[in-house]
């Protein structure tokens, strides 16, 4: 008997994606989710200056390091048991700009405006995992965007400027469509996409030496200059949307071997630990056979004669053993 259960287990690897959907009926479960980041950043910048009168004229170029990281983890809502996961990430590690500065410096106080070019790599990985099978997408791309802003600085000596500036730099958005990807077993698929529009904001503090022309004649704040800085960032706005669709799970005892009866919920449905004929996985969940004489809505016979169960409407889950043990579940065995 238990040669011709496996052997009717590998036939059924065998078929189809469409076919399997024809045969079995199916759950789904969706999702959506969104997370925007803050981190730390840190850099380095140079430039020139030129000065006529208080109207300051400035050429700048910078770079900057930073693990800004929009991170989430979403768990799939609907009828497929376990509810599929899923982990994204979208990320920004570094950027840089070249700018122009356009400013007022009556004294040793300098306000200015600036905007230019913005450029970094953008980062977007995810990974949907099923309830056999995992759905993985990856982009990284270099951007070019654009950046603006402004800040103020101060000349505490002729070679010495202390700085504080603002800049929000849209690099652009980086997107992708993974799916839908066919899962033999259970039969199903899996879907996702995703997308990362890398804008974000900064606020640095710096110090910079200006090497200042010899001779006389040109402005306090004229000259080259060479500095650091560090401060804050946040934003990132990454977003991700998830999609599966599963035969519900086979929970035909004659399908599982090692079942172990571990005890009664508070209505007497037995929960047992097992192992699927095809797999050493240890399981905790409940035996058809078992939920069609206490609650028949709850069970499925499939065109292959073997019983199905929708643990939605017991309102339970199947887990692994592992996963059970975790778990306080509320009833005493």
């Amino acid at each position: 008997m238990e040669t011709k259960i496996i052997a009717a287990i590998a036939a059924l690897l065998l078929i189809s994606g469409s076919t399997a959907h024809a045969q079995f009926p199916t759950g789904t479960a969706a999702g959506a989710n969104s997370a925007n980041a803050t981190s730390w950043l840190a850099g380095i910048r140079a430039g020139n200056n030129w000065q006529n009168g208080s109207f300051l004229f400035g050429l700048e170029t910078d770079a900057q390091v930073t693990t800004l990281n929009s991170r989430f983890n979403t768990t799939l809502t609907g009828t497929i048991v376990p509810p599929p996961t899923a982990v994204t990430n979208g990320e920004v590690d570094w950027y840089g700009t070249a700018r122009a500065r356009l400013g007022w410096a009556p004294g040793p106080v300098l306000l200015y405006a600036t905007g230019g070019l913005a450029y970094g790599t953008v980062d977007l990985n995810s990974t949907l995992t099923g309830t056999t099978a995992a759905l993985g997408a990856q982009v990284s791309e270099s951007r070019i965007g654009w950046v603006a802003g402004g800040g103020i600085e101060y000349l505490v000596r002729p070679n010495v400027i202390l700085s504080a500036a603002y800049q929000y730099v849209d690099l652009g958005t980086v997107s992708f469509a993974a799916g839908p990807m066919p899962v033999i077993f259970p039969p199903g698929t899996l879907t996702q996409s995703g997308s990362d529009h890398a804008r974000f904001q900064v606020a640095t503090i710096g110090i910079s030496w200006l090497f200042s022309p010899s001779g006389k004649g040109h402005g306090a704040w004229e000259g080259q200059y060479i500095g650091a800085n560090a401060g804050g960032v946040w934003g990132n706005p990454t977003n991700a949307t998830y999609s599966a669709e599963q035969a519900i799970l086979l929970s035909d005892s004659r399908l599982k071997r090692d079942i172990t009866l571990l005890g009664r919920l508070d209505d007497g449905l037995g929960l047992y630990s097992y192992r699927y004929l095809w797999s050493d996985t240890v399981y905790v969940g409940v035996m058809a056979q078992e939920v069609a004489l206490m609650m028949p809505s709850a069970v499925v016979k499939g065109d292959d004669g073997y019983l199905r169960v929708d643990y939605a409407k017991l309102g339970l889950r199947m887990r692994t053993l592992e996963e059970w043990q975790a778990l306080t579940y509320g009833f005493r065995l």
